[in-house]
Formats: C-alpha cells, sequence, structure tokens
C-alpha cells in the first residue's frame, strides 16, 4: 500500500494506540487503521514493542509515534471540532474529560495524552465570520466560558440580554461578559 503524501505525526510516550481507540471510539470518521512494531531496539523502547499506529481523527489521517518521554505535546497544537448542538458539545467535551483530559478556556480541553481540543459549535464560529457587533458579542460572552455554551452564544449573537440572563448570565456590550450572582 502506497503511504500518504501528508499525515500529522503525534509524539506519544509509549500509549499511541490506546489513544488512537480512544479517539476512533469518541469521533465519527474515526479509525485505528495500522500498528506497526519496531523493527530492532529504539530509544523509547525494544523490538516487537509497538513504534507506529496510523490512525484517522474525523477523517484526517494521523500517525502515532511512541518515542518515549522525551517530547510533550502543547496548546501550540490542537483539534477543532466543529459540533452543531448543545447535545454534541457536551458529548465530545465529557468523552474528552472524563477520561482523564482536563478543562481549560474558550471551548478548550486537554486529552489524558496531553493533546488539545477545542470543542466549537458552529454557531459561535459562524457569528466571527459574520463579524462586527455580532461577532464582538459572541467573542465576549465565549471568553469566560470553560465549555461553550450554546444558548448563551446565541442569546449574545442576537444581543438579547434578557436570554442571556436566564441561563445565568448577563451579556453587557463593550464590556466583559459576567455571571450574575
Amino acid at each position: 500500500m502506497k503511504s500518504r503524501k501528508n499525515m500529522i505525526c503525534l509524539w506519544f510516550d509509549k500509549d499511541a494506540q490506546e489513544a488512537a481507540r480512544f479517539y476512533a471510539a469518541t469521533f465519527p470518521k474515526s479509525a485505528v487503521t495500522a500498528v506497526h512494531k519496531a523493527p530492532s531496539d529504539f530509544p523509547g523502547g525494544k523490538k516487537g514493542q509497538i513504534l507506529t499506529v496510523e490512525f484517522t481523527v474525523v477523517g484526517i489521517p494521523c500517525l502515532g509515534l511512541n518515542g518515549g518521554p522525551t517530547f510533550k505535546h502543547s496548546e501550540a497544537f490542537s483539534f477543532q471540532i466543529a459540533t452543531d448542538n448543545q447535545e454534541e458539545t457536551d458529548r465530545y467535551w465529557k468523552a474528552i474529560v472524563s477520561n482523564g483530559g482536563q478543562e481549560s478556556a474558550c471551548g478548550w480541553c486537554k486529552d489524558r495524552w496531553g493533546i488539545s481540543w477545542q470543542i466549537t459549535p458552529r454557531v459561535l464560529t459562524e457569528a466571527f465570520a459574520v463579524g462586527g457587533g455580532e461577532a464582538k458579542r459572541a467573542f465576549e460572552a465565549m471568553m469566560s466560558m470553560t465549555k461553550i455554551d450554546v444558548a448563551t452564544i446565541k442569546a449574545a449573537r442576537s444581543g438579547n440580554r434578557l436570554a442571556a440572563r436566564k441561563r445565568g448570565r448577563e451579556i453587557v456590550p463593550g464590556d466583559q461578559r459576567r455571571r450574575r450572582s
């Protein structure tokens, strides 16, 4: 089989296959496609151990390399997963965070292997594409969120302060978003 011309290579300590299986079970259009064992000893392991794992994440070809503990992941690289509603946002967020991951800000979270994920509802990216006041209100609403709340983003986009208040947040044009006490 001819190898792909381009794929993302992700460095893991020793659990690329476990991570690839998790991604395949969590996201659509994702699968583990090949596992390759080392033909001889290498700095992170021994002959016969899993060296690389080929997989896809939402159709994106990836290669997991079990290279040992030398290099760590950072937020400089992330997968951005577009979601269509709150249920889908919640499902991916929960899968990552409840499997040893951690929450971060503005829709970002990190899985247990250190890979960063942006779980981003389309309603948010669509607001940014529109620009102007709608984008500004959605951006300000997003800035103090961890997981993105779709209803709050929709309320911010429309400028509907009352709807945002009912969700426990107040959107203040030209000011930082603040929670009601």
